[in-house]
């Protein structure tokens, strides 16, 4: 017999038993035209009905027996503890209201409070919280206010607590900016005071329940049918990928969709600081960095897991985002039997990539030429994929360029497609069209070695898609 304890009437109760528990209030009147009008008159009076049964419920619930219910049983223990201090306090609410009522509550004790009417819209790709009375959102492409608010700061810091507490992180004076992410994949990034002068501040980034693939790429038109088709050689192939663009382009997004390719016999090792790549493949192993703790020690570097990952049999190496010294244990490992890793990193064009990536090696600290530690650059990449947000929130796949390699102190490159923006339309969004640029990137060669046909014409100059 199982003694693990189950939901019951009475379990999380701590002031009474079943048989000791008062008689409950009468039932409200069955709903008319008279009774139907709104107990609850102003938004404020309904916010200060909530504090009060939430004072209530913190009274009744014994904490320490709650927190060892199945997690699947606590919503409907809860909604019980709820319901109880509801029929005490106001049985006179219709049902609409104390259907709010409730639900709001539920949020607040177990879930992420008014955000999470924001997470239970698909819709919504960002959430941007500037203090306890100003969020924001972002749906396809395009910002507006939300009119969902916090009831004050302390109510926003303990969701954010909430929040980073759940993946072993810490926000405070002390450490007052914090990446975490959420059970569903999405990353949070959280700066409270006295960095953040009006309350607490956090964005999530929203990624869906099922990670888009190259299809729907194509069916939204981010990228055109022939170049989706180049990028699934490329990973057959194992060319090292950058993926560069701007916040909110769909870098991560595009990664997603790349490792799809990969085949599943491979052992892949992914390294990020809030873990938000979702493989489809079974042999991932998922490694995340660690700050330092309060007292500023145990602090796990990009670049510590990416050198232990050399010890680990990678096949492929898979960095969310690349941000500083980590990219000369990442190059070296590209350039030593890794290939087909792939990485993102923040830039505008494929140009502005190979200089950021070229100031990371620099941050590495390691004394070389500059033509040297550009030729190791030039011999590491092999294909750059530029992704960017268009006016008006659409994204695409602005650019796909090949590095060619060294010509003196030049790391020299060719773009093989890309899109040209035409123009806004009367909604105020970009339109333009994807190009083959005729040029035949040089490891086409390679394509016959490893079995992968692709047509001769797909190289040819011509428009591929309207956008």
């Amino acid at each position: 017999m199982s003694n693990q304890p189950q939901a019951s009437d009475d379990y999380c109760f701590g002031s009474y038993s079943a048989s000791e528990q008062p008689k409950p209030a009468p039932k409200p009147a069955p709903e008319t035209a008279s009774n139907v009008e709104r107990v609850i008159a102003t938004d404020v009076a309904f916010e200060e009905l909530k504090r009060r049964i939430h004072s209530a419920i913190v009274q009744q619930i014994e904490s320490d027996k709650f927190d060892k219910l199945p997690v699947e049983h606590r919503r409907d223990e809860a909604r019980k503890v709820i319901n109880h201090c509801v029929d005490l306090d106001s049985p006179r609410l219709n049902s609409a209201e104390r259907r709010k009522l409730v639900d709001e509550l539920l949020d607040d004790m177990l879930g992420l409070g008014p955000l999470e009417k924001l997470l239970r819209d698909p819709t919504i790709s960002d959430i941007l919280v500037n203090g306890p009375h100003q969020i924001y959102i972002e749906r396809r492409g395009i910002l507006e206010e939300s009119p969902i608010q916090f009831r004050d700061n302390k109510h926003l810091m303990e969701v954010i607590y909430r929040i980073v507490s759940a993946v072993g992180r810490r926000v405070d004076e002390m450490s007052p900016i914090v990446d975490a992410r959420l059970p569903d994949g999405s990353r949070v990034n959280a700066i409270i005071a006295p960095l953040s002068l009006r309350g607490a501040s956090m964005s999530i980034r929203r990624f869906g329940a099922n990670p888009l693939k190259f299809a729907d790429l194509i069916n939204i038109k981010a990228i055109a049918p022939e170049m989706a088709q180049l990028l699934e050689a490329a990973v057959k192939m194992r060319l090292n990928i950058v993926i560069s663009g701007g916040t909110g382009s769909g870098k991560t997004t595009l990664l997603n969709a790349l490792s799809s390719f990969i085949p599943n016999t491979e052992r892949i090792i992914t390294i990020e600081d809030a873990a938000e790549v979702r493989l489809q493949q079974r042999h991932v192993v998922q490694l995340e960095s660690r700050p330092p703790n309060i007292e500023g020690n145990g602090e796990i570097t990009m670049r510590a897991l990416v050198r232990n990952s050399l010890r680990m049999r990678p096949n492929r190496i898979i960095i969310g985002e690349c941000r500083g010294a980590e990219a000369m244990d990442m190059l070296q490992a590209m350039m030593t039997g890794h290939e087909g890793s792939m990485t993102t990193l923040h830039a505008n064009t494929p140009r502005d990539a190979l200089t950021r990536l070229e100031i990371m090696l620099l941050m590495a600290g390691m004394e070389i030429p500059l033509r040297a530690l550009r030729e190791q650059l030039a011999a590491g990449i092999d294909l750059i994929i530029q992704a960017e947000r268009l006016p008006g929130g659409p994204r695409r796949v602005t650019s796909i360029t090949e590095v060619l390699g060294c010509e003196g102190d030049v790391v020299s490159t060719q773009e093989i497609f890309g899109y040209r923006q035409q123009g806004i339309d009367s909604e105020g969004k970009a339109h333009g069209r994807f190009e083959a640029t005729g040029l035949r990137p040089n490891f086409a060669s390679r394509f016959e070695a490893e079995r992968i046909d692709l047509p001769p014409e797909l190289f040819r100059q011509r428009v591929l898609m309207q956008a």
